[in-house]
């Protein structure tokens, strides 16, 4: 689920609440939702309608939280704090993430070749997408295939919010004429790949065996290396899937 469309899902809650009674409110046309750094959504709406509902936040945001729950794409729904609504992206996004996912005309840009290392975001990028590539050529020699799963460690959760963000961010690069919000995306994913990468390998060492964890990590290996690789050529980039 992109930003645009649990903007979307939020709106049609609020919707569903009124018309069922649940409490009366202006139906608004458009929902505040931000990325958190965990790659969760969050949302204050709750404690904006709670005043025209007469409501306390918190009973409004766990109304809207059960609807939501309930829509395809949304992962876990929870209330934070006074009424906040904490919302993540279902792992079922990585089986939309193709060729396709995000690519439109966005401004060229580039990054320096040089130096080869993390303090040039360039290569941040361009390795991410190596690495991701290397995966999916050993696993292809290991038998790890991939499939759906479960993506509950923290930093698979914020790579993959990360992911649902992109096609959004080529939007906005594309709408303000400047790659700025398109390429630090794209180091975003890069660096949460990495992280990803080290401490939630898709690949069993050793004899250890194959199970979901490994499939699941997989999956989501080829997303972002898809969607590196995606990012990549509309900067005007070929990548590379060995550095």
């Amino acid at each position: 689920m992109t930003p645009a469309e649990l903007n979307a899902a939020v709106v049609a809650a609020v919707r569903g609440a009124v018309a069922d009674g649940e409490f009366a409110v202006p139906v608004p046309e458009r929902v505040p939702v931000t990325a958190t750094a965990s790659g969760d959504y969050a949302t204050p709406l709750p404690l904006r309608l709670a005043r025209a509902a007469g409501r306390p936040a918190t009973e409004i945001a766990a109304l809207l939280a059960t609807r939501l729950g309930r829509m395809p794409g949304v992962g876990d729904v929870r209330v934070t704090g006074p009424g906040f609504l904490s919302i993540a992206v279902a792992a079922s996004l990585i089986s939309r993430v193709d060729e396709a996912y995000g690519v439109i005309a966005v401004p060229r840009a580039s990054w320096p070749e040089r130096p080869l290392t993390f303090d040039n975001p360039g290569f941040v990028v361009r390795f991410a997408y190596a690495r991701a590539a290397a995966v999916r050529r050993q696993a292809a020699e290991l038998g790890v295939r991939a499939a759906e799963g479960a993506l509950d460690d923290p930093r698979e959760r914020r790579l993959l919010g990360l992911i649902a963000d992109f096609p959004g961010r080529a939007e906005q690069a594309a709408r303000t004429d400047d790659p700025r919000p398109f390429t630090r995306q794209l180091e975003l994913i890069a660096d949460a790949y990495h992280d990803v990468h080290e401490w939630c390998p898709a690949l069993p060492k050793g004899d250890e065996p194959i199970t979901g964890h490994h499939s699941a990590r997989l999956n989501l290996a080829g997303a972002a290396y898809i969607v590196l690789g995606n990012g990549l050529r509309m900067l005007g980039e070929t990548p590379n899937d060995r550095l």
